[in-house]
């Protein structure tokens, strides 16, 4: 207690610091507060039958990573995921697409167009998305709902949520280059955080009002919740060192060799981002479905928006797989890593320089990386089986990589960037022994 009252106290010596801590907390503030701003036009207090349709299923999903927003009717409603949707078409575009490409290695300048293009495809997305989310809303609610024209409603509301996601957004960039931690991560991770009391107290009372057991059952939840998040830290700091013996170097007639290093491949280079771009793929269908319950669908959107369906987690488990792969391969350059050792007179041993070395960290990388992404498909699908188990569907949530291994990176490369900030100003880290370990080292979010 003593050792954090400390750091607390350095924290608030250092000037820019306080300021950037500051700055993140007002703005994470003025996203919750705006997540209960319901839309013109639209009663609050008859939302109920919407906050009956989002208490589970994928759509509960999609409203904890609005932080609850999505089942308030909020100007926040859409939230996030719409931006995250035209980040991955981008990222993927820039595999297949010259023009992409040559954005990607102009630096600086390529970097910014390409945020740019990105924000345009964000709003593409958000004129679809908005009118079946209102589609949806006038399904739901009766008409003394409305106090005003549907027609107008539905224009007005348009321009309304796509405007509040762009406003999300904006303040989720504005945290990443004012405050601390990335932005779009953190802003996701409150949304998350907002519903776990909720969903605590909901388990909870379900196992108070079980005969024989409950409270046994309860405690047992916490036990197996507690070792996926202990697992969900180890599989976001895990890392392999692959030893590298510098080569010799003559410096007049003095010779320096046997000074042995490593080169630091992460089981999971990609942290937490295949789960987040698995889940905007997955939601998707419900999405162009209008938002309806899955038990009023039928076929494909049926078979894709059943959250605890074999389908939906075969899918998602298999995406997780190739976002791993795909995040890591942009992430992590074996070819630049081999040029790096080159020319610092570095080599692997028994392996030559140049294209045989970029192969055996590719293969290295390839081997290593997946135990770590099968791994991250089993913890994504794991609230499937809490669900199964008899499990409350929102405490289930809390069980998979969709929201425990969220908290866990984006509080792991949060803490790292205060505790960075701390060390070069010579004061000591968050922790006494050792450095916070998060996802740096290989990239962080991609936001």
């Amino acid at each position: 207690m003593k050792k954090f009252i400390e750091t607390l106290k350095n924290i608030y010596k250092i000037e820019d610091l306080r300021s950037r801590l500051g700055i993140t907390l007002f703005l994470l503030l003025i996203y919750r507060l705006g997540s209960y701003v319901s839309l013109p036009g639209v009663d609050p207090a008859q939302l109920s039958q919407l906050q009956n349709q989002t208490s589970e299923g994928l759509l509960g999903l999609l409203d904890m990573f609005s932080g609850g927003a999505f089942s308030k009717a909020s100007i926040f409603a859409l939230g996030i995921m719409p931006y995250i949707s035209a980040s991955i078409v981008i990222q993927l575009l820039g595999i297949a697409v010259p023009y992409f490409q040559r954005l990607q290695k102009e630096g600086e300048s390529g970097r910014r167009k390409i945020n740019q293009l990105t924000r345009y495809l964000t709003v593409v997305i958000l004129l679809f998305q908005a009118p079946a989310y209102l589609a949806n809303l006038s399904y739901q609610l009766p008409e003394s709902a409305f106090a005003v024209d549907m027609t107008m409603f539905k224009i007005t509301s348009t321009i309304i949520l796509t405007a509040g996601s762009m406003f999300v957004m904006w303040l989720g960039e504005r945290i990443t280059d004012k405050g601390i931690g990335n932005g779009i991560s953190l802003i996701i991770m409150i949304g998350i955080i907002a519903r776990l009391p909720h969903s605590i107290v909901a388990e909870f009372a379900s196992r108070i009002e079980q005969q024989g057991g409950g409270m046994v059952m309860f405690l047992l939840e916490f036990v197996v919740l507690f070792f996926v998040f202990m697992g969900s830290i180890l599989l976001v700091q895990g890392t392999r060192k692959i030893p590298v013996q510098y080569a010799k170097r003559i410096v007049g007639n003095k010779q320096y060799g046997g000074v042995r290093q490593y080169i630091p491949l992460k089981v999971n280079a990609a942290g937490v981002m295949p789960i987040i771009f698995a889940q905007a793929i997955m939601f998707i269908p419900i999405s162009l479905a209008g938002f309806a319950k899955s038990d009023s669908l039928s076929g494909f959107a049926a078979a894709f928006s059943d959250h605890t369906g074999f389908w939906y987690n075969m899918t998602q488990f298999l995406l997780v797989i190739l976002f791993t792969y795909f995040y890591t391969a942009i992430t992590v350059n074996p070819t630049q890593m081999a040029e790096d050792m080159k020319k610092n007179g570095g080599f692997i041993p028994g392996v030559k320089p140049g294209k045989k070395t970029v192969e055996f960290l590719d293969t290295i990388m390839s081997r290593i990386t997946l135990p770590g992404s099968v791994f991250l498909g089993i913890v994504t699908i794991l609230p499937a089986f809490a669900m199964m188990a008899g499990i409350n569907t929102q405490f289930a949530y809390f069980y998979g990589g969709t929201s425990l291994l969220i908290l866990v990176g984006v509080v792991l490369d949060t803490l790292q960037q205060i505790e960075s900030h701390l060390l070069m100003r010579h004061y000591d880290g968050l922790m006494k022994s050792g450095r916070i370990k998060g996802r740096s080292g290989s990239g962080t979010a991609m936001y």
